[in-house]
């Protein structure tokens, strides 16, 4: 049975009347499992509780169970080397790679520029055929991550978008609420849109309702999901909410895959890999386990 405050799992709604969708999350116990993988600083385990919050609520807006979405951010001079994300089919993971020399001189609580410097964020969908991949790439520009991704669908997709993020706890209980919502302004989703207004009605008004949330409500695990979208959208007529489904932590590294990679370099590059007893030491970021795999399976 379903968590009844949809803890670990999306919830999708749609407000018809107003030409509108969105995507609530709540990550509790597998934010934790991801994090646990390493111990990282309070102010980065912040921003990557953040960005696996924004890459569940996008995941869920592909429909195909192939699919995949990844969020990545680059920077030139930044404490953050990179951050990746990516969800496929309920299945999220993520690793920041920093520099915790240049961290510890920051203030307890660094701005966005100071962790990624200039920087930029792609966000890249892979479908299966006809759609095939597609990305998009802003700057990384704002007061948070979720500012730079609604930068993204304003600039990329040109798609009026509202989210909100909270994140709450510490190293040992970490819960991460979001909420997000667009305008769809030629009407019900899957239509082409012929014309987008920014400054649309109908948007301006569901922008103000969804922009009320506190970030209390989005971590409070007494408050269902649902309860806080009746809440948040009670004016509307009505408001279609559907279940989604559980977020897993979701390292695909197995032993089986990182044979078959290592498998398709040349002979020469496989045999400078292996080290003094024979093996082939693979380190996964995501999970932080060493995948020991012997010279000798490779000829198998």
């Amino acid at each position: 049975m379903s968590d009844p405050t949809f803890i670990d799992q999306n919830l999708s709604f749609s407000i018809p009347a107003k030409n509108c969708r969105g995507r609530a999350v709540r990550l509790g116990p597998v934010l934790n499992q991801i994090l646990s993988a390493h111990r990282y600083p309070a102010q980065i385990r912040d921003v990557l509780a953040e960005a696996l919050c924004l890459t569940a609520m996008l995941g869920t807006m592909l429909k195909d169970e192939e699919s995949q979405l990844t969020m990545q951010a680059q920077t030139e001079a930044g404490i953050i080397n990179l951050l990746v994300c990516d969800y496929k089919d309920g299945e999220l993971r993520g690793y920041v790679q920093f520099d915790a020399e240049r961290l510890a001189e920051q203030a307890v609580e660094p701005s966005l520029m100071a962790l990624f410097g200039k920087g930029y964020l792609a966000i890249t969908f892979d479908q299966p055929a006809p759609r095939g991949r597609s990305q998009g790439i802003v700057p990384l520009e704002g007061e948070s991550l979720s500012e730079a991704v609604q930068n993204y669908f304003y600039q990329s997709e040109q798609l009026p978008t509202l989210i909100r993020v909270a994140v709450d706890g510490d190293n040992d209980a970490m819960t991460v609420g979001g909420l997000l919502v667009q305008h769809l302004p030629d009407g019900e989703e899957g239509r082409e849109r012929l014309h987008v207004r920014l400054d649309h009605p109908e948007w301006e008004h569901v922008a103000i309702m969804a922009g009320s949330v506190k970030a209390v409500e989005l971590i409070d695990s007494r408050l269902s999901l649902e309860d806080l979208l009746w809440r948040l959208f009670s004016e509307s007529d009505e408001v279609r909410v559907l279940n989604g489904k559980p977020c897993v932590k979701g390292c695909r590294c197995n032993e089986d895959h990182i044979r078959d990679v290592i498998a398709r370099f040349p002979k020469k590059d496989k045999t400078d890999m292996v080290e003094a007893d024979g093996s082939i030491s693979i380190d996964c970021a995501f999970c932080s386990r060493i995948f020991k795999i012997t010279e000798a399976s490779l000829n198998n």
